[in-house]
C-alpha cells in the first residue's frame, strides 16, 4: 500500500508542499501520496493519525508549530530548544517532532551573510521566528524580536526607529504580511533606515517578491525570499521520515 504523508495547518489553500512532494514521488518512482489536511483544531491530529495507519509523516504550518508540541510523544532536542515543530515522523504509532526550518533557514542564509551583518531584527514572534532566532544564535548574530506587544528581548513596531533599523543590517520577516493573496501588505517598519549594507530576508515565497522585499530593495538592500528555505526544509523532512531507526 502507498505510504501517506501530508501537511497540517489552517487554512491550507495555498500550500506548496503537496505539489512539491507529489512531483518528487512521481519523478523518483516512490509509491507514496502527499495531501493537505486542514485541521480547524489541532486536537483533531490524534484522530487523523489513528484513522490512517499508512500515515508516515506530516509537515506542520501556521498556526500549529507551537500548539502541536504537547500532543507529541517525543520532541527532538533542537526542536525543543526552538520551541516549535514543523515536521512530525510517525514510527510504530509514535509521533516525533522535529524542526527543519532551522536547517532550511541556516543553509539558505549562510552564503548571503556579510561580516557587518552581525545584528538582526526578526519581525514576528511565532514558531518561525523562534527557528530564525535559534540559527542566528548559532551564528553568533545578536538579534531582537519585533512584535505587536513588548516582551523579553522583543520590541514593538511602534518602538522601531530608522536609527534602530540602520544598526541592524539583517532584517528577517517571519510574519505572513505580504503573503498571497494579501500581496499589498508589508511589516510596518521605517524602511528609510535601510541601506545598501542591509540584507532583507522574507520567509514568504508567494509572491516571489513581497512588498517588504520591494521596499527594502528600493533602499539598496540585498533581498531574499523563502523559496530556497522551503525546498531545503522539505528535503530535510523527507530524510527524517525515511530514517531507519
Amino acid at each position: 500500500m502507498s505510504a501517506h504523508y501530508g501537511i497540517i495547518g489552517y487554512p491550507l489553500s495555498h500550500s506548496f508542499s503537496p505539489g512539491f512532494f507529489n512531483d518528487k514521488f512521481g519523478q523518483e518512482g516512490i509509491d507514496a501520496v502527499y495531501q493537505a489536511y486542514p485541521l480547524s483544531d489541532i486536537h483533531l491530529l490524534k484522530e487523523l493519525i489513528s484513522g490512517d495507519p499508512q500515515l508516515k509523516g506530516l509537515n506542520v504550518t501556521i498556526p500549529y508549530k507551537q500548539a502541536v508540541m504537547p500532543l507529541l510523544d517525543e520532541i527532538d532536542p533542537a526542536a525543543q530548544k526552538v520551541g516549535a515543530v514543523n515536521c512530525i515522523a510517525i514510527r510504530d504509532g509514535n509521533t516525533i517532532g522535529y524542526n527543519t526550518d532551522i536547517i532550511g533557514f541556516g543553509h539558505s542564509l549562510r552564503p548571503l551573510l556579510q561580516q557587518w551583518q552581525d545584528r538582526a531584527l526578526i519581525l514576528g514572534s511565532g514558531g518561525a521566528a523562534h527557528a530564525v532566532a535559534y540559527v542566528l544564535k548559532q551564528l553568533g548574530i545578536m538579534y531582537k524580536l519585533v512584535s505587536r506587544s513588548e516582551a523579553i528581548n522583543c520590541i514593538t513596531y511602534d518602538q522601531l526607529t530608522p536609527e534602530i533599523i540602520a544598526r541592524h543590517k539583517l532584517i528577517v520577516n517571519t510574519t505572513p504580511l505580504g503573503m498571497y493573496p494579501n500581496v499589498g501588505t508589508a511589516p510596518p517598519i521605517p524602511y528609510e533606515g535601510i541601506g545598501p549594507q542591509h540584507l532583507a530576508y522574507d520567509l514568504i515565497y508567494n509572491p516571489s517578491e513581497t512588498q517588504f522585499m520591494k521596499q527594502a530593495a528600493a533602499q539598496g538592500a540585498v533581498t531574499k525570499n523563502g523559496l530556497d528555505m522551503l525546498h531545503l526544509q522539505a528535503l530535510a523532512g523527507w530524510e527524517i521520515w525515511n530514517k531507519r531507526n
